[in-house]
């Protein structure tokens, strides 16, 4: 047994590992994308898989990221030897996030792996951006990478397909670099404290992180809790259905009942499922809980296979992963009596051949028992920043024209929901658009007599748009995201 002071520092130190390799992506990427909303992720994982410790990055990205180090696990590692993949159906979530896994050897022996997602501004397809409302099947939504060896081989033929290919270079070295430091940090570990101490450390966080989660279910009461939700899919709602078992200190959620996988393309892999799911738990719980596979062992994951949330190839998910996991979190934290935040991504993403933008936008988080929501905020599956004007202006032929907080659109409450934002551009050139959005018709919930924040609205030209759309921008036209508030708390004194 490690004894508790020396636990919490080498639970210190595996968390610090994760967090430089995250500021070594974002400092050494190109595309703003990365660079300045950070939407990036980085992640530890012992010999067998299982994930030790991550970094305070994308929710959605860090609890699928397992089922990406499990796709390679198998591989014939090597020292130096990364692997590189986005297949949504081998390990993946969605194609323009694309994972880099670095086998960590100390001599012959394998010890870890270092791995990172960065959602890439293309990935090739018929779309720009590879984000389109409009896909049916995965081969719509850009290049698909299988497991492979990552070298300068693989990045110059897979950059080749997709738009912006200097970007692509930079970001997939960008990859590789925070992997080299993950692996660099982690020999250090294991020469300062050996490799029996080191992995018997990997093992007491995995422990550590169950015994609390399962103190927390515990404090739960027992039985059963029910939710459900709508996805506003261009072909009509899309029904989530959940049925929630707390039984001690195992928590059961099952989404049978849940609508089928659709033509669209917010069908999740089941790996987003329980990314989403993982995320709630840990909003229920304790977030200080060491972020690491430990805490989802007293959590069981139901999806029917072929159902929206455990989709079969070769479904369409590049909405999946941004709009459906966030209202599997809205569901699970509704169950529990939660006010929901804005439960969008509101994903918006202008180009062309030469230029590529994409940008989440913040809004309302709900209300909580003892205080207001905050506004203008990325919230749940999403933990990114924006894109700062400067930049944008600099780097795309657009200009904005207008970006404030929505006042007034959070929910009321004894507690308010935390207001949405508006954010406005200006076309300076010919552009397409694709608009991948929620909560345009379904507002987020209030809890306890809290009223719902406001839906949101998309405007071109000041005509309304629905919430999935794809189409053209001239010069001199507007794009006008209004986002929603979340949901207030308790009735309104």
């Amino acid at each position: 047994m490690i004894d508790p002071v020396e636990l919490q520092v080498l639970t210190g130190a595996l968390r610090a590992v994760c967090e430089e390799m995250g500021a070594v992506l974002i400092r050494s990427a190109h595309s703003p994308n990365i660079k300045e909303r950070r939407d990036a992720s980085t992640a530890l994982f012992d010999p067998r898989g299982e994930m030790v410790m991550q970094a305070e990055h994308i929710p959605v990205h860090l609890g699928a990221m397992p089922a990406a180090v499990a796709a390679v696990l198998n591989e014939e590692h090597a020292p130096d030897r990364s692997w590189i993949l986005n297949d949504p159906y081998a390990g993946g979530t969605h194609l323009p996030d694309i994972t880099v896994i670095t086998p960590v050897f100390a001599g012959d022996r394998l010890i870890a792996f270092a791995a990172n997602r960065a959602h890439h501004a293309d990935v090739g397809g018929p779309t720009p951006g590879s984000m389109p409302a409009d896909s049916t099947r995965l081969e719509d939504e850009g290049v698909v990478i299988s497991p492979r060896v990552l070298d300068e081989d693989a990045i110059a033929e897979l950059s080749a397909q997709m738009r912006r290919p200097d970007q692509r270079r930079a970001d997939l070295r960008a990859q590789l670099a925070a992997g080299r430091v993950g692996s660099r940090r982690l020999l250090e570990l294991h020469e300062r404290h050996g490799a029996d101490k080191l992995a018997q450390a990997f093992a007491e966080v995995l422990d550590y992180a169950e015994r609390r989660t399962r103190a927390c279910i515990a404090e739960l009461d027992d039985g059963s809790y029910a939710a459900r939700d709508v996805l506003e899919a261009r072909e009509g709602d899309l029904e989530i259905v959940l049925n929630a078992t707390v039984d001690g200190d195992r928590l059961t959620l099952d989404f049978t009942g849940t609508a089928d996988q659709h033509e669209g393309n917010l069908n999740c892999p089941v790996a987003v499922t329980r990314s989403a799911c993982y995320f709630a738990i840990r909003v229920l719980t304790d977030p200080d809980i060491p972020p690491s596979a430990g805490a989802y062992r007293p959590v069981v994951v139901i999806a029917p296979e072929g159902c929206l949330l455990n989709a079969r190839s070769p479904a369409a998910v590049v909405g999946g992963n941004v709009e459906t996991s966030s209202r599997v979190a809205d569901v699970v934290l509704r169950a529990f009596g939660r006010a929901l935040g804005q439960g969008t991504m509101n994903n918006v993403t202008l180009g062309s051949e030469d230029v590529v933008y994409y940008e989440t936008i913040g809004g309302g988080q709900g209300a909580c028992p003892d205080a207001d929501g905050p506004s203008g905020v990325h919230v749940a599956m999403s933990n990114t920043l924006n894109t700062p004007i400067e930049a944008l202006e600099l780097e795309f032929p657009m200009r904005m024209i207008e970006y404030r907080l929505r006042r007034g659109s959070g929910g009321a409450g004894a507690f308010h929901g935390g207001d949405g934002v508006i954010r406005e551009l200006e076309a300076l050139a010919p552009l397409s658009y694709s608009l991948i959005t929620e909560r345009r018709h379904h507002a987020p919930s209030g809890a306890d007599g809290g009223e719902p924040g406001a839906v949101g609205r998309n405007l071109l030209d000041g005509q309304e748009l629905p919430a999935k759309a794809i189409g053209r921008l001239d010069k001199g036209q507007r794009l006008r995201i209004e986002t929603p508030g979340g949901g207030g708390h308790g009735r309104a004194r």
